[in-house]
């Protein structure tokens, strides 16, 4: 079975800049993606400031929807989920799931470390042809202390939900700018993250085209600012599955949407 997934960190729906309403010109774009499952980021589930000010009753609210995000979002089909986990007056937002496949099952854990900063771990069971696939949609603390005790929260929620192996994909905004991370989950999870498994299989293609005196370039997985990205903050992680191809999303386009480039990848179940 073949799978194409994408992560993506849509910023609460607004422009990097002067925070313009995007969230209709975002909906066009994740259907850009062409994926069978979505992980998103900063979603808002409702934002009452945003509706009154933007909201346009006499044209199906053109600029911002009356609907939460990943419901309007998920319009063309998709399945979805939401984990709240940032709650405040006028409104609040956390990470979704789009998935053409049935959702199961989901539940969402909060793995806020302080009262700053509500993080939550979004965790969706699909129903595929081939059986379960067990989704887990993050977005970890800007301090390194805090993603390393969410990291550990994040392996034993996947430990504890998928502890036969089962087919496994984490993705979203980790902000692990240093990699830290990605050596505890391999060695908690077994898991692979996909630009790192397709930079092993370059290197061995590199040792085989040895003789050609080509070099085969490194792949970059940088997503964060998305208008000139410098930082890996953007990671999909898997367990089960071949990685045959993983992309970051760069442009014009993606630069006016959000302040994070959306990455997508394809998968075989092994």
């Amino acid at each position: 079975m073949k799978l194409r997934v994408a992560t993506y960190n849509i910023h609460k729906g607004v422009s990097s800049i002067r925070s313009s309403p995007r969230v209709v010109a975002l909906k066009k774009a994740i259907q850009l993606f062409e994926a069978d499952v979505v992980f998103l980021q900063e979603v808002q589930g409702r934002h009452d400031l945003k509706l009154a000010k933007y909201g346009d009753t006499n044209h199906g609210h053109r600029h911002w929807p009356e609907k939460a995000q990943h419901e309007f979002f998920a319009d063309d089909g998709h399945h979805t989920a939401y984990g709240l986990n940032a709650k405040y007056d006028h409104g609040h937002h956390g990470n979704a799931l789009l998935s053409r496949f049935p959702i199961d099952k989901y539940h969402n854990h909060d793995v806020s470390d302080h009262a700053y900063e509500q993080r939550g771990i979004l965790h969706c069971e699909l129903t595929t042809p081939q059986g379960s696939v067990h989704c887990y949609v993050i977005h970890l603390g800007l301090f390194e202390s805090s993603r390393r005790r969410q990291a550990a929260s994040l392996i034993e929620a996947v430990n504890t939900s998928a502890p036969n192996g089962e087919p496994v994909i984490i993705a979203g905004d980790f902000n692990d700018w240093r990699n830290t991370l990605s050596d505890e989950l391999r060695k908690g999870l077994g898991v692979v993250e996909v630009f790192d498994e397709l930079e092993r299989h370059s290197r061995l293609r590199g040792l085989m085209r040895s003789l050609s005196g080509k070099d085969v370039p490194p792949r970059q997985a940088r997503t964060f600012p998305a208008a000139l990205p410098l930082f890996r903050l953007d990671r999909i992680y898997v367990r089960g599955f071949k990685v045959e191809e993983a992309e970051v999303l760069h442009g014009t386009l993606w630069a006016k949407l959000s302040d994070h480039a959306p990455i997508v990848a394809n998968l075989t179940l092994a």
